[in-house]
């Protein structure tokens, strides 16, 4: 293996020009901007950030894109990047100031530094905006996040600010953007004039003594394209075969990548151009409102092809016998997550409590060659249900409990055997209000609370349009609500009991910004007047007006898990 050195800036040309291309082994881009954020802050302070790990080859090896832009293939001959995507990936993205392309979406890094950052290293404190669930960040509640920063006790927004100001670099805010002390970082890469910089900063004559600190950070900043990295680059004599296992060795070593990406590995290596096969049904699957990951959909082929799912199985199954689940995963798939959509009203992978409810469904319908009677159907629906808002998939040893239903249905069980395992696994059906205690939006049961109410026809309170996860236009967006808003509540409750599952409703976000603080006992009377109770029942909501006051608060809820709990188990037939 032979070794060498490249500084940033020259990696980044090399990515741009296309003299460095992804095989089709690599995951995609997946680093979120915190990530990003501390990356840059160890090549700044010159802190050791791992090697570059390259294959050299005359073999033509399919490739795929990086989430950055590059230019039409050189004359040069490319090399493939093995370790160190998405390291380069974030560089390039900020360093050259262009944002990443992910999922077909267009979203860039934007990072401040901060001129005033003290010299000593600061814990990172900051919170990751990116970490939301995906039915959280579909219906976030942010007609009231901007009335909860207006309301935000002053002690602890001066805590915040302090923690903010010990750091170097902070995923950009509007609010921190707006202070002088605070760059771009992207924006020191593209001007070499630190004199326009600094003025910006507010610092007018070089005689003021931060003129000279501000200039050597700025430089000491940009000098971060000269940080070198090792290389280390594969021989051309290895096969492609040899590459993806050491690919593979070096990944499980680093507990970089998850099972499925080490198993998309081992199959692209033997199935060439495959990734493409798999990304393009990835693809067709999301216009259709369902957008798994690919590894899922490897899993599913997994399970077809070895009645068991995990993807240690891989590694016994032969070319051809992959190929031959594959043609199966697509049809067994399309059956899955039509039956969902149209039977069980679960129409987004966000109403899930596990994508892998798709894998089992797949499986059962795969094994009956999908001829199924409507006796089944109804009972299939109603375990789907039901294992759903228990979370059948969602708990510990999630791929063992699938397995275990694999089982049941490779050996000719139906569904009454998969109710019995679901419940010898959650003890009973049948859902208490004291089930609700505790829950938030990122529940098994707030999902299938959404299913419920949109079943009975739920609708939003000022437009009257019923409530779906596929509305388009902002104003119709869905939002999911704090009946007792965030702001009326903070510093009396704590946080994570105005969370509580019992205080969500779902609205549009015109009349989620409509609301923003009022009190339940001021707005609520009003949409009675003008539209009567039925929106509000459909959501399971007490309309007591001893209930609505914040001294009630916790009444409320109690009443609320109680009708909910009630309709959950209608709908659920249980």
């Amino acid at each position: 293996m032979a070794k060498g050195e490249a500084t940033v800036g020259e990696l980044i040309d090399m990515i741009r020009r296309r003299e460095i291309e992804l095989p089709e082994m690599q995951r995609r881009y997946v680093w979120k901007s915190t990530k990003v954020r501390d990356l840059l802050d160890s090549l700044y302070r010159g802190y050791p950030s791992g090697a570059i790990l390259l294959w050299d080859t005359d073999e033509q090896v399919a490739t795929q894109v990086f989430a950055v832009g590059q230019e039409s293939p050189g004359i040069h001959k490319s090399k493939l990047l093995l370790d160190g995507q998405q390291r380069l990936t974030s560089l390039s993205a900020v360093l050259r100031g262009e944002p990443i392309s992910v999922r077909g979406r267009r979203r860039p890094i934007e990072l401040l530094f901060n001129l005033d950052h003290p010299e000593d290293l600061s814990e990172v404190t900051e919170v990751d905006d990116d970490e939301n669930d995906e039915f959280a960040s579909t219906s976030s509640d942010e007609g009231e996040q901007g009335d909860d920063d207006d309301a935000m006790d002053p002690s602890i927004q001066s805590d915040i600010q302090i923690q903010l100001e010990s750091m170097t670099f902070i995923v950009k805010s509007s609010k921190m953007a707006s202070r002088p002390n605070w760059i771009d970082v992207s924006e020191v890469f593209s001007n070499d004039d630190n004199v326009e910089l600094i003025r910006g900063a507010g610092v007018t004559s070089m005689d003021d003594p931060r003129f000279k600190l501000y200039n050597d950070r700025l430089n000491r900043l940009r000098k971060v394209k000269q940080y070198t990295y090792r290389l280390d680059i594969l021989e051309r004599s290895l096969s492609y075969e040899e590459v993806a296992e050491i690919f593979v060795r070096v990944n499980s070593l680093g507990v970089k990548l998850r099972g499925s990406d080490l198993a998309l590995a081992q199959v692209t290596a033997r199935w060439r151009g495959s990734l493409a096969i798999f990304q393009d049904y990835s693809d067709n699957c999301a216009k259709q409102g369902f957008r798994l990951d690919t590894g899922h959909h490897l899993r599913t082929a997994v399970a077809i092809a070895s009645s068991q799912c995990k993807f240690k199985a891989v590694s016994n199954l032969k070319t051809d016998e992959i190929k031959d689940a594959w043609t199966k995963t697509i049809r067994s798939t399309d059956f899955a997550l039509n039956f969902m959509k149209s039977n069980c009203e679960i129409t987004s992978p966000a109403l899930l409590s596990s994508p892998l409810m798709v894998t089992s469904i797949a499986y059962f319908a795969n094994k009956r060659d999908f001829v199924i009677s409507p006796e089944e159907a109804a009972e299939l629906r109603r375990y789907i249900l039901i294992a759903n808002a228990k979370g059948r998939y969602s708990r510990a040893s999630s791929e063992s409990v699938l397995d275990q239903d694999l089982g049941i249905l490779r050996d000719g069980g139906g569904i009454s055997l998969l109710f019995d395992r679901l419940i010898s696994q959650v003890g009973r059906i049948e859902i208490q209000p004291g089930d609700l205690i505790g829950r938030n939006q990122r529940s098994s049961l707030f999902k299938m609370m959404f299913i419920a109410f949109k079943s009975k026809g739920a609708q939003d309170w000022k437009t009257s349009v019923e409530i779906s996860l596929d509305h388009g236009g902002q104003q119709d967006s869905l939002q999911f609500h704090h009946i007792f808003p965030k702001a009326y509540l903070k510093g009396i409750v704590p946080a994570r009991e105005i969370d509580d599952l019992a205080n969500l409703a779902f609205i549009s976000a015109t009349t989620n910004n409509w609301i923003r603080a009022k009190s339940p006992e001021t707005y609520i009377p009003q949409f009675v007047s003008d539209h009567g109770t039925a929106m509000f029942d459909n959501q399971c909501i007490p309309l007591e007006m001893n209930l609505l006051t914040r001294d009630s608060y916790h009444d409320f809820l109690a009443e609320r898990r109680i009708r909910i709990a009630a309709e959950l188990n209608s709908f659920l037939a249980v």
